[in-house]
């Protein structure tokens, strides 16, 4: 099993779950982050971590969010890994909570 960034870190991306992550399995794009999910050991860790509360086990994922899971693996597969925090979007306060945001996901 896994876990998957859903929709809410997308132009927020907090970068607190990277942070804790012990295979550091995040990966990083311009306006969002994904989880690799052949390498990510289901330790939730990062699952509380996410100010956002866009991450998700697999068995947990929204039925809205389920598109995301295939976004995750897409993505990890051609961005780049991250292994440190960094600073918010300067904007994500505006957008933390919004719904939908698939639209903007920048790729």
């Amino acid at each position: 099993m896994t876990f998957v960034v859903t929709d809410n870190c997308v132009r927020c991306k907090y970068t607190d779950c990277v942070e804790v992550c012990p295979v550091d399995c995040f990966y990083e794009g311009p306006n969002f982050l994904v989880i690799h999910p052949d390498e990510c050991i289901d330790c939730a860790l990062c699952e509380p971590e996410c100010p956002a509360e866009a991450i998700f086990a697999e068995d947990e994922l929204p039925d809205d969010q389920q598109e995301y899971m295939e976004i995750n693996r897409e993505l990890a597969d051609i961005w780049p890994n991250i292994t440190e925090k960094k600073d918010a979007l300067p904007d994500h306060e505006e957008w933390d909570g919004v719904k939908g945001k698939l639209q903007y996901l920048e790729r």
